[in-house]
Parts: structure tokens; C-alpha cells; sequence
């Protein structure tokens, strides 16, 4: 049995590969990049079963690579953190665009270009703190939407 499934897959792959563009659908990574067919569920299935499976997609969308695009920045545990024990402070300086914790944030997101980021954190504050109540993931999806 599993060699059928690997050898319908080879075929299919093989017979998918000139189509252009990859699926919306499935995200990016070996499924979508062997299997360009995206016309019905059963290949959108294989598209994220390979790209799940096969570990690539986690990788392609840090690199760059497999047809992912790279992120300007990753959020990380230790943002997350910060971001959770800083909300008040972090909330001031984002709005008058400079202090302390704008720049840890910026290191700790490996920013390269402090000077913007705090400039675009000012500029977008109310779609980053959308109420008083903001939850440090909405303001973390946000700055990740708005300031890069």
C-alpha cells in the first residue's frame, strides 16, 4: 500500500510540475511546489500533507526558501515575554516614538532599523493598541501588521 502512495504521488508530481503558481490554499513548501494542481480536494490534501510532513515549510518560511516568503521578523518567546511584562511602558513610548523599551523590543526582534520601526510604531498606535484593554497578543499581531 504505501508503495502505490508513493509511486501516485511521484506521478502526480511529475505530471503537475509546469503549472506557474503556487496555492493560496496550502501555503508554501514541497507539496506546493511538486504538486501545482490545485483543482480538487484530494490535491490540496497532498499539497499539505507534503508540506506539513515533510518539515520544509517551517524552514522555507524562516529562510526564504520553497517558495515562502521570509519574514522581515519572527516573534519570539522572549518578545512575547517582554511584550506581557512591559504593556504600560511599552504603550507610552510606542506613542511618542522613542524609550527604553521601543529599542528592546526592536533588538529583541532583531530590527535593523530602530529609527523606522519606533517611527511606524508611533505612527500606526491606534491600530496597534486598538483598546485599553489590549491583549499582548493582539499588540504583538499588530506591531507584526502594521510596523514592518
Amino acid at each position: 500500500m504505501k508503495k502505490i502512495i508513493v509511486s501516485v504521488v511521484a506521478v502526480l508530481a511529475l505530471g503537475t510540475v509546469a503549472s506557474a503558481t503556487i496555492n493560496n490554499q496550502t501555503g508554501c513548501g514541497l507539496g506546493s511546489q511538486l504538486i501545482k494542481d490545485d483543482s480538487s480536494a484530494v490535491m490540496l490534501s497532498i499539497q499539505a500533507t507534503l508540506n506539513g510532513t515533510s518539515g520544509n515549510q517551517t524552514f522555507g518560511i524562516t529562510s526564504g526558501t520553497s517558495g515562502c516568503t521570509k519574514t522581515k521578523f519572527v516573534m519570539n518567546e522572549r518578545a512575547a515575554e517582554f511584550v506581557a511584562a512591559n504593556m504600560d511602558q511599552l504603550a507610552k513610548d510606542v506613542a511618542v516614538g522613542y524609550g527604553e523599551s521601543v529599542d528592546t523590543l526592536a533588538e529583541l526582534l532583531q530590527v535593523e532599523d530602530r529609527a523606522t520601526f519606533a517611527a511606524s510604531l508611533q505612527t500606526n498606535y491606534n491600530a496597534i493598541y486598538t483598546s485599553q484593554d489590549a491583549k499582548m497578543a493582539d499588540v504583538l499581531d499588530n506591531i507584526a501588521t502594521v510596523a514592518l
